[in-house]
């Protein structure tokens, strides 16, 4: 008899609280517009590239400002900055191929020891030589024209995937860049 109670107490609770739905409650307030005429934040990632000399006039290091160099881009304090030196180019009959290897680069140089690096905030990037020699016995092979890819990866979404950063293809698939779209930034 004490079972059959229990039972019953069981199947009028399951009834009960399964049958318990009430009213919608009333619509949450409306999300806040954008700006009138402004595009919109990019939250996507981002890449360019800036060309630019080693001098002892800008004491041997590029600046670029995100929102001056990238017009409409945000970056914010979580996301990651990526930045490639391109390295080496080889000849193919289809055009030059690049080939870039992630910043810290060391070298070893005759009259030293040669590391381009870089620096970053949420504003800007810092990109300069390090030197165990002074820099101004380099030559203009280590110094002119050298050509640096920034990527922007978005905090939430890089450490989403098991992202080989070292590969600037596997971290442009990422973003969803193409080698077309990529804007120069000359700093000369």
């Amino acid at each position: 008899m004490k079972n059959l109670g229990r039972f019953f107490t069981v199947i009028i609770a399951f009834i009960s609280l399964s049958s318990c739905e009430g009213p919608a409650g009333p619509p949450g307030p409306p999300g806040f517009d954008g700006f009138d005429g402004q595009d919109g934040v990019n939250i996507l990632g981002t890449v360019y590239d800036i060309v630019g000399d080693f001098t002892p006039s800008n004491d041997y290091s590029l600046f670029s400002v995100f929102a001056e160099d990238v017009p409409g881009l945000e970056v914010f304090e979580t996301d990651v900055v990526l930045v490639y030196i391109l390295w080496d180019q080889i000849d193919d009959p289809t055009g030059p191929i690049d080939i870039w290897r992630l910043l810290p680069q060391t070298l070893l140089l005759q009259q030293g020891i040669l590391q381009y690096n870089y620096d970053f905030t949420f504003e800007d990037v810092s990109i300069f030589l390090e030197s165990d020699f002074n820099l101004g016995f380099l030559g203009p092979g280590d110094t002119n024209n050298q050509v640096f890819r920034i990527a922007i990866l978005p905090a939430d979404g890089a450490g989403k995937r098991n992202l080989d950063t070292s590969n600037i293809q596997e971290v442009m698939e990422y973003l969803q860049v193409t080698e077309a779209n990529i804007p120069r930034v000359d700093k000369n």
